[in-house]
């Protein structure tokens, strides 16, 4: 059954014209390429990507930047143009290395988006195509089934009767039904969105049920939804738990080195006389208390983040399950595609008693043939799902007609009460029903006797046994079209069929990788117990507990539940409502849970889990709403894949997070005590200025490139309410900062008692701080075990060799030197900094390696 556009009538545009049952052939692609460029693409308005000038002006609102113009133009008030023009130029190179780092999240997220974008099944040309939904234009014939948003406003025309829930655009929760149009209908007409056994479909709403074909009238803008577009456009990402925490942390902070600021302003001008000098040592020592990093490097590592994630085909929806996926300790997956190869091939035939296997070329008995041609009848017309497309493999090949001219005269689709597909054609008898699903639902169709069943069951068990999925398959008859409900009627058992789905071949290696990281899997399947069990054996699952069914957990309080969940590894014959108990039953043993789903009704547990993931492939639009990950794939080993990257991703955000914390503080105290003890300054603002040009780069860029730990996926799940950025770790990045405090504040005092010159003291402390800082990002970032020269260190030895340059062009270029009131110190006092550095800022790596040393390998690997 198929149509397509006719000739427009007078008046109406041919895009929406009157549409009509015609042959299958929708758009040609050029056809389809001209209405492209004429209407535009089908995308309403939504966030747009940040530009250069956003960027821009989102980093001039920043504190420390403003602080920074404050510093810039008070030394250009007070006449000292070199250092207000030095002030100036590092002020506008700091911005700039800010804006290159977000621009490459923006084009990160850009990518995302652009993997992110729905998809759309069109007829063009004769032929089923998968196109961006973007891409649809009016006069398309899409294909919609349960579960998919509709990409454009439009008319059925074909299929079942349709369920859609049209909340989105009328606010009513109840969905409404859907009928085809009759011939003739004019797609011109504009109707209002809600009403029952109407034809017209709208843009973003959601099929529930039901499968169908649309005739597209109108897309983009011009939808009901894109008329309200405009709206979305001012909604915004609220900021995740992390985010709030860390910017109530910076605003804290904030408020702290501004208090500080006017502290050693007034103090200095006081004690000093000197009210210009003390403004500018407070000025930088509140750009040293401020960690402006932090904000910078969150966003940065969630985007690239989520781009690596994306690149093992693993699509981040919420960028806080970066955080949740180190955690997880228990992986809930469906069987079919996600641990098996989702290739369904028919390949056994059972009827009154006798098995076939289908092999190539062998003919079946005439019998087999009946059960084979009914299956075909109660598969969809065009199949989406595997089993339906492996009976029609097979059934093209019988002798005769193997199906029925045109469309099924009505369809049931499967229900939780019959979870059964039926389909109505016309008969020269009559009307025929065929009917093909679980064993179960068929039998009571068939309403078999208790001997009857028991023998078909002993069947259904033995080809379950052998991994196979089992349906069974029956027909009625009626001499008239009655619309008479399948319960009613007396079915007729036509036999069963068992299709053949092989595990994945890198799933057992993934499944002993999960394990081994301290993560349980279970499978969670519709299928048949014995069937769960043999597919998990494969697998690699435990199943030394058995198998639960669906009928058990309904029959289970919610103690008992939790009490079998605690051992039970496969479950079977699981409705999708029963996946939301069992992830409450896991969730109130302390499990931190993901869950993967594809269905509509998928969506609640996909919520429920610490972590829900969609497949990406087959799953429907409203399971990839409700998850927080998307398999692009679809396949086992990417989760294990995205875990592995999770568990990288949050260690070494957590490193530049300390890393950030500890050298504030030497930058800091070098500003502070030297007022105090009544030394001269050390760190004068434009020295800051300089020290931020490598800090930034160095958190952002050479943390995040850096390679995983070596046992990261040997070590059992970090604790939930561990949290990335705590207690703990404050108080290791402020004692990492107090180490290199003390070092260069000693070598700066040793040296003015040495006799040496002021500007050589300071150089040779500057010298020792930036060389420290630089020393501690590879302490704290390296791993034991690593290589030294690390191919996926580039960014960071770039950085070391750039800061090089920097110090010795600042040092023996002498305007430059002069700006910064310093001059090249002795080769003895040089060697002494560089000494002290390496020591002060590498004490942390030696004793990280030290203790990889001493400490035995299985101990490695059960400590965080």
């Amino acid at each position: 059954m198929a149509v397509h556009a006719q000739t427009a009538p007078s008046g109406h545009d041919a895009d929406t014209a009157t549409v009509a049952p015609a042959g299958l052939t929708g758009l040609d692609e050029a056809e389809a390429q001209h209405r492209l460029a004429r209407h535009g693409p089908n995308a309403i308005a939504g966030t747009r990507s940040r530009g250069l000038i956003d960027i821009v002006r989102g980093i001039l609102r920043e504190p420390m930047f403003l602080l920074l113009l404050a510093a810039a133009g008070l030394y250009l008030v007070v006449g000292d143009i070199g250092e207000g023009l030095f002030m100036t130029a590092g002020a506008v190179v700091t911005i700039g290395l800010v804006v290159l780092q977000e621009a490459r999240s923006e084009r990160a997220l850009a990518a995302l988006r652009e993997l992110a974008e729905p998809f759309a099944r069109v007829i063009r040309g004769g032929t089923e195509r998968r196109v961006p939904a973007r891409e649809v234009v009016p006069g398309d014939l899409v294909l919609v089934g349960e579960g998919e948003r509709l990409p454009a406003d439009g008319l059925l025309i074909a299929g079942d009767a349709l369920t859609v829930d049209e909340s989105a655009l009328t606010g009513e929760s109840v969905p409404v039904s859907k009928l085809p149009a009759p011939t003739g209908t004019d797609g011109a007409a504009d109707p209002e969105p809600g009403g029952d056994d109407t034809p017209y479909l709208f843009a973003g709403t959601l099929n529930v049920r039901g499968q169908g074909m649309i005739h597209v009238v109108r897309t983009g803008a011009s939808t009901r939804l894109g008329r309200i577009g405009a709206s979305l456009v001012t909604i915004e990402d609220e900021p995740t738990l992390l985010q709030k925490t860390t910017g109530a942390l910076i605003a804290r902070l904030g408020i702290l080195a501004l208090a500080f600021c006017a502290i050693v302003a007034v103090a200095y001008g006081v004690l000093r006389d000197d009210w210009i000098g003390g403004a500018l040592s407070g000025i930088t020592l509140a750009i040293a208390l401020l960690p402006e990093e932090f904000p910078m490097v969150l966003a940065i590592f969630m985007a690239l983040g989520s781009f690596r994630l994306a690149r093992h085909k693993v699509l981040v929806r919420r960028a806080a399950v970066i955080e949740t996926l180190g955690a997880a300790t228990f992986l809930c997956v469906d069987k079919t595609g996600t641990l098996t190869e989702n290739r369904m091939a028919l390949t056994t035939i059972w009827r009154a008693g006798r098995v076939q296997e289908l092999e190539g070329g062998i003919r079946l008995p005439e019998s087999m043939e009946q059960t084979l041609r009914v299956a075909a009848l109660a598969s969809a017309i065009r199949p989406v799902d595997p089993m339906d497309r492996a009976v029609h493999a097979v059934a093209e090949w019988l002798p005769g007609e193997t199906d029925r001219a045109g469309a099924p005269l009505r369809s049931y689709p499967l229900r939780p009460e019959l979870l059964a597909f039926i389909q109505v054609w016309p008969d020269p008898s009559g009307v025929l029903y065929a009917a093909k699903g679980a064993p179960e639902a068929v039998f009571r169709l068939c309403r078999m006797s208790d001997d009857e069943r028991a023998v078909t069951d002993a069947v259904v068990a033995g080809l379950a046994s052998r991994g196979l999925r089992v349906l069974g398959v029956a027909s009625a008859r009626e001499d008239r079209n009655r619309a008479s409900a399948p319960e009613d009627l007396a079915f007729a058992f036509e036999g069963l069929v068992g299709f053949a789905d092989p595990v994945r071949p890198d799933v057992p290696q993934a499944i002993a990788e999960a394990t081994r990281a301290g993560i349980t899997v279970a499978m969670i399947t519709g299928d048949y117990p014995a069937t769960a069990l043999e597919i998990a054996r494969h697998a690699g699952i435990d199943t030394g507990a058995g198998v639960l069914t669906g009928r058990e957990i309904a029959e289970l309080d919610a103690e008992g539940l939790r009490e079998r969940v605690r051992r039970i590894r496969v479950f079977a014959r699981i409705m999708p409502e029963q996946k939301l108990a069992l992830i409450e039953a896991l969730k109130a043993n302390g499990e931190i849970v993901a869950m993967t789903g594809d269905g509509v009704n998928d969506a609640p547990a996909l919520e429920a889990g610490h972590i829900g993931i969609a497949m990406g492939q087959r799953g429907t639009d409203v399971a990839r709403e409700a998850a927080d990950l998307v398999l692009l794939d679809d396949r086992f080993v990417s989760i294990i894949g995205g875990v592995r990257l999770g568990r990288r991703i949050f260690t070494n955000l957590r490193k530049a997070l300390i890393y950030v914390t500890a050298v504030h503080v030497p930058i800091a105290g070098l500003a502070l005590l030297p007022l105090i003890m009544g030394l001269p300054p050390i760190l004068y603002p434009m020295h800051v200025i300089l020290l931020e040009l490598v800090i930034d780069p160095v958190c952002s860029l050479a943390f995040e490139g850096e390679p995983s730990e070596r046992h990261a996926m040997e070590r059992p799940p970090r604790p939930s309410s561990e949290p990335l950025f705590g207690t703990s770790q404050i108080g290791l990045g402020f004692i990492q900062g107090a180490v290199v405090l003390g070092a260069v504040l000693g070598l700066y005092v040793w040296a003015l008692n040495a006799g040496a010159p002021e500007m050589q003291a300071r150089a040779s402390a500057f010298v020792a701080l930036v060389v420290a800082n630089l020393v501690l990002a590879f302490s704290d970032a390296a791993e034991p075990g690593t290589s030294f020269f690390d191919s996926r260190r580039r960014v960071f030895w770039g950085i070391g060799a750039g800061a090089a340059v920097l110090v010795a062009t600042i040092l023996y270029v002498p305007p430059l030197a002069a700006i910064l009131r310093l001059s090249p110190p002795s080769l003895s006092w040089l060697a002494a900094a560089l000494t002290i550095a390496v020591l002060a800022g590498g004490w942390f790596g030696l004793a990280k390696r030290l203790r990889a040393a001493l400490t035995p390998r299985n101990a490695q690997r059960t400590t965080a």
